[in-house]
């Protein structure tokens, strides 16, 4: 009995021992190409831990403490040492020993000839406004003109925070291709970075703010800048989410940045479900399937055990897919809660309905089952942007582009809840310019967004969502001077001369829970600063704006260059969490070093 008694307490004592471990999870990938890196041999300093990374380059090991080091090698690459810090999930990108121009033309030639034994050479939907580049297509954008304001005084567009256009630039420009003038949409490049505007008080879904100065590419004009901010929801406040992953697993999407990228980043989103959530997941390549019923969010090792069994073959019924995955989520529907289709893929459907034609018309029929949508792109050549880019904004939905693991990280932990929670649906913003003071106004961006008198009578409503805490931005290019008139033809807003006032802002929007239509409105006073006084949020925007215009070769881009983009946007660094104004800068001079813009 005594001898018993000593064995429980040294037992007792080693457990603390043990206890005393950390867990880091996280995921290896090539410095230049953004692969996963299989089979990284991963060692702790001074301990005798190891592990390798698996086939999507994912690791788990445990370290003593906080101050471990861990040590990252695989042959033909250089050895990596990484203090573990704070951090519990880390992102490590390994650089090769070859060139590194050989390593570019080596990931290239890899991409080429994967996507072309994953493409579908049948696939034509260039009648439906869509032009191709390679086998990718993007939906054609005419840019905004010049309005004058008496003949129209008002402007009218959807308002969301799309990002996919800016992380697909990126990829093009790391991999110093030519990029497709239809994937430039300003407003997704604008939209892509933090601002510092105030969330709405604890009783508002929306905020608006305004700020208004002269355009350094046009000294005679002006501009104005719109921010509509959502109200922010803190992890404990959320609603319990019912969410169906989408998981597009036919042959095309066998190359390393699609299906084993994919994998990896709905890892990091199931490592931030809780308790309360759900997750069901459908697969689709010849025909769609239930891979895993509703399963409760704690079960994390059954989640990702089916996420990591996912093997890419066949052909893509997307429709018949996406019919199902819409029918999970009203099986398993939390009222009052987040009900979501978050859909990954490609987008290069080959069965039943395929065109974006098609595409639009199955998701506006489940568009009023309460159910949103969330589409995820990956890959390169046979990438669909247009159809994406359709189904988002036809099904009450966001858009995003994964083109690393860095992005799924911003995506899915940093940006969490503005991703996968919406606070406002249907979002118009209709801005009434005073022709006292505006001769003619342009839109910069949001060509496909824009809402014509057709789309808001007749009880038919087109908007766009914001998530929580995300700030959606849009800018106006202004003509300043007189027409000589205040009342206005085509509205019943009324301008007061004695006001001064620019404009006048109202944005309409539904909340996810309640069907009814709520209005804000904001009053712009005619106050223009000098640009080098506005604050940085307004100078580095417009320094994404302008990037965007010589990008797309804009007739009216005036005397701006690249010259001009890097100097304000060094200028307006600001507070920059998670350096992406900093990339931006890069990514710029990344750009002239290519001689793809001026």
């Amino acid at each position: 009995m005594e001898k018993l008694l000593m064995l429980l307490a040294s037992l007792l004592i080693l457990v603390p021992a043990n206890a005393q471990k950390i867990y880091i999870t996280g995921a290896v990938e090539d410095s230049i190409s953004h692969n996963p890196l299989p089979g990284v041999l991963i060692s702790v300093i001074n301990d005798t831990a190891k592990v390798a990374t698996n086939q999507y380059g994912l690791f788990r090991i445990a370290v003593p403490s906080q101050d471990a080091i861990l040590l990252f090698q695989l042959d033909k690459y250089r050895p990596k040492r990484v203090p573990v810090g704070v951090y519990n999930r880390i992102l490590v990108q390994l650089d090769a020993i070859d060139n590194p121009k050989d390593a570019i033309a080596k990931a290239k030639a890899i991409a080429r000839d994967r996507s072309s034994n994953g493409s579908n050479p049948n696939y034509g939907n260039t009648s439906m406004g869509t032009r191709v580049f390679f086998d990718e297509t993007y939906g054609t954008l005419y840019e905004n003109q010049f309005m004058k304001t008496l003949i129209r005084s008002h402007s009218t567009f959807a308002v969301d925070v799309d990002r996919a256009a800016y992380s697909n630039i990126r990829r093009f420009i790391r991999l110093k291709e030519k990029i497709p003038v239809d994937a430039v949409r300003i407003e997704e490049m604008l939209n892509y970075f933090t601002y510092h505007y105030p969330p709405p008080p604890r009783d508002q879904t929306l905020a608006i703010y305004s700020s208004y100065g002269t355009c350094p590419w046009k000294p005679e004009h002006r501009l104005l800048q719109i921010a509509v901010r959502g109200a922010v929801m803190h992890t404990d406040s959320l609603p319990p989410s019912n969410l169906v992953f989408l998981i597009d697993a036919s042959g095309s999407m066998a190359p390393a940045n699609k299906l084993p990228l994919l994998q990896a980043a709905f890892r990091i989103l199931v490592n931030n479900l809780r308790q309360n959530d759900h997750v069901a997941i459908v697969a689709y390549a010849g025909a769609p399937g239930i891979i895993l019923p509703s399963t409760s969010g704690d079960q994390k090792d059954k989640i990702l055990n089916a996420i990591d069994n996912l093997s890419a073959g066949g052909a893509t019924a997307g429709e018949a897919a996406i019919k199902l995955a819409y029918q999970l989520a009203q099986d398993n529907f939390i009222k009052d809660g987040n009900n979501r289709v978050i859909m990954a893929t490609d987008g290069d459907f080959n069965v039943g309905q395929t065109s974006d034609v098609d595409m639009e018309q199955l998701i506006v029929s489940r568009k009023e089952s309460g159910v949103l949508l969330t589409c995820l792109g990956f890959g390169m050549r046979d990438y669909k942007d247009s159809k994406l880019q359709t189904l988002s904004s036809k099904g009450n939905g966001n858009f995003a582009y994964i083109d690393n693991l860095e992005e799924a990280s911003k995506i899915f932990a940093r940006e969490f809840g503005g991703t996968l929670f919406t606070v406002a649906k249907d979002v118009q913003a209709e801005v009434y310019f005073n022709p006292g003071m505006v001769k003619s106004y342009r839109l910069i961006g949001y060509e496909n967004k824009v809402i014509s008198n057709a789309d808001t009578t007749g009880g038919r409503v087109s908007g766009g969502i914001v998530g929580a805490g995300h700030c959606a931005l849009a800018m106006y290019e202004i003509v300043p001077g007189t027409e000589g008139s205040h009342s206005l033809r085509d509205t019943d807003v009324v301008f007061n001369p004695a006001d001064s006032l620019l404009a006048k802002i109202k944005i309409n929007y539904q909340v996810p829970t309640d069907s009814s239509f709520h209005t804000i409105w904001h009053q712009i006073p005619d106050s223009c600063v000098a640009f080098e006084d506005a604050d940085p949020d307004f100078r580095f925007a417009s320094s994404v704006a302008l990037c965007g215009m010589i990008l797309r070769h804009s007739a009216y881009k005036g005397e701006g260059d690249s010259k001009m983009v890097l100097e304000i946007a060094k200028r307006a660094l600001g507070d920059d969490p998670g350096n992406y104004r900093k990339e931006f800068i890069k990514l710029v001079k990344d750009l002239k070093k290519n001689k793809n813009v001026n």
